[in-house]
């Protein structure tokens, strides 16, 4: 080959190499958008210091709101809204904090992703709407509507939203993943939905949100991001710093299949730079799908691989306030991580592994308005949680589906007992949001010493009755056969007394939470003698 020719190939190469790992830089202008056009008018003022991102980089704006970021040809650029400010939503009160840029769009796949975008504008601007800057305000949180068809979409309609239209004395709302069961199609009838709530709403990514048509990582939230935007990033509300994380690796790169918990590189550089933006007196609350931790009934699976969790709580060492919210298991617990677990902080972690809206998976017999029970498989019936929040303090609530909110527990005992004799039956109470901290304690009427019960992590009996009975039905029975009983670990038991006078009996359950509440309810029985 002729040396000339061949030097002229080698610089072609180059070229192209250079070419290709080039990035664009993206510019705007971050500003007060006072008459909510979306337009940067002469008039309205330029915001100075707010964080903007590209997923990794994190820049604060300039005296003239003017910020500058590198961009790649897979890139979301988006603002990270400051306490003070809301963002503007589209037609289903989905969050605009963001500008996708693919120029050739997402590759052919069987949900359609990003349509090609074209080269970045001049300026990619952001604008925001003043709000009322609060340090006591409340948020709601769903785990896992996960809809695999429209009539499930539509028990997610009106078993959950129906009660929470106009979204009263809440300031937004996050869904913690698997949004739909793998029929993306759904995103936007699930969207539609929770639009009549009538409040900005974030979302996050799950394992039953992807693409799975695809051979990256960096490739299986397309649709998503189509719909929500990106799928991690971070925004403030008072004296809480939230972070949205995409926490599902698929396809892994260990040989197994499937995915799993844990987070990319870039991500963990997304969150060391954001937090540097972030005061230390700040409540950091993270939302993901997957948990950090197993839920004890799994045993010893991987769940959530064990060095990404520690770079993560590595980063958050500086932070005595932090809380860490999760979906998945359709089972509700509260995690309490710490040096076992590679915590560093003086107190434990908590990390709430949130009760779903779909329950257990929407399973159960109709009921009279041809909604399943879809009761969970620790006794946690289906639900939503919301989170009162006062400075960096918070305190966690969870909302039975279609109940009084009034109901924090159930307990399950005998009709009758004999008197004196030799019967062990006993008294279980399931406090939804019980923890290793809880406190549970029984009365019987007309007595007054309170008597403490014993908190055992075994399945609840009820649910194992409910499922008896779809076994022992010589006809089959509408609807889907419920999940067998888990080890719950909000279930507390005792003795059941009997050595009491003949005739009807009622004992009150008084339960004292992790944060000093208390919660009371009663079960009545019959003791009779042979």
């Amino acid at each position: 080959m002729n040396k000339h020719f061949l030097t002229l190939v080698i610089v072609v190469l180059l070229l192209g190499a250079s070419s290709a790992l080039a990035q664009d830089m993206a510019t705007g202008i971050v500003f007060h958008d006072e008459n909510q056009n979306g337009q940067v008018d002469s008039s309205e003022q330029r915001l100075a210091e707010v964080p903007v991102s590209n997923g990794q980089e994190v820049v604060l704006t300039d005296k003239q709101g003017r910020y500058e970021l590198p961009a790649d040809d897979d890139t979301i650029i988006f603002v990270i809204q400051p306490d003070g400010y809301k963002l503007p939503v589209d037609d289903k009160h989905r969050p605009q904090f963001y500008y996708i840029h693919k120029p050739e769009g997402t590759p052919d796949l069987d949900y359609s992703g990003v349509s090609p975008t074209g080269p970045l504008p001049d300026s990619v601007n952001f604008g925001l709407i003043k709000g009322e800057q609060t340090d006591n305000f409340e948020m709601l949180v769903f785990g896992d509507p996960q809809p695999y068809n429209m009539q499930e979409v539509n028990y997610f309609n009106r078993d959950i939203v129906d009660e929470l239209v106009g979204g009263d004395g809440y300031e937004f709302g996050i869904t913690l993943g698997d949004i739909v069961g793998n029929n993306l199609d759904l995103f936007e009838p699930y969207s539609k939905s929770v639009a009549r709530i009538g409040l900005p709403w974030f979302n996050v990514y799950g394992n039953h949100d992807m693409n799975f048509d695809v051979e990256s990582d960096s490739l299986a939230d397309e649709t998503f991001e189509a719909t929500f935007g990106p799928p991690t990033y971070a925004f403030n509300k008072g004296n809480v710093h939230f972070i949205i994380l995409d926490d599902v690796i698929y396809p892994r790169k260990d040989g197994e299949a499937g995915y799993i918990g844990g987070l990319t590189d870039k991500q963990l550089i997304f969150i060391e730079n954001d937090l540097k933006h972030v005061s230390s007196d700040h409540l950091i609350v993270l939302a993901f799908h997957i948990p950090l931790s197993v839920p004890r009934w799994r045993g010893l699976e991987e769940y959530f691989r064990v060095e990404d969790r520690q770079k993560l709580f590595n980063l958050l060492s500086d932070y005595s306030h932090t809380l860490s919210l999760s979906a998945h298991t359709h089972v509700q617990q509260l995690h309490f991580l710490d040096e076992k677990q590679g915590w560093r902080g003086k107190k434990p972690h908590l990390h709430y592994n949130v009760g779903t809206t779909g329950g257990d998976w929407w399973s159960g017999e109709p009921g009279e308005d041809g909604i399943p029970p879809t009761i969970m498989r620790d006794g946690t019936p289906n639900g939503y949680a919301s989170i009162q929040f006062e400075g960096n303090d918070f305190t966690l609530n969870y909302k039975v589906a279609g109940a009084d909110k009034e109901k924090k527990m159930n307990i399950w005992g005998p009709d009758v007992v004999p008197k004196r004799e030799w019967f062990n039956a006993d008294l279980y109470v399931n406090y939804f949001l019980g923890s290793d901290s809880t406190i549970v304690e029984y009365r019987v009427q007309g007595k007054n010493k309170w008597r403490q019960m014993k908190k055992v992590e075994l399945g609840d009996p009820y649910i194992t009755s409910l499922r008896d009975k779809w076994d022992k039905s010589e006809d089959l029975i509408n609807g889907k056969r419920p999940n067998n009983a888990v080890a719950s670990s909000h279930l507390w038991k005792t003795r059941i007394p009997k050595n009491l006078p003949e005739g009807e009996h009622t004992i009150t359950i008084r339960v004292t939470d992790m944060f000093g509440r208390q919660f009371f309810d009663e079960f009545s029985y019959r003791v009779e003698d042979r």
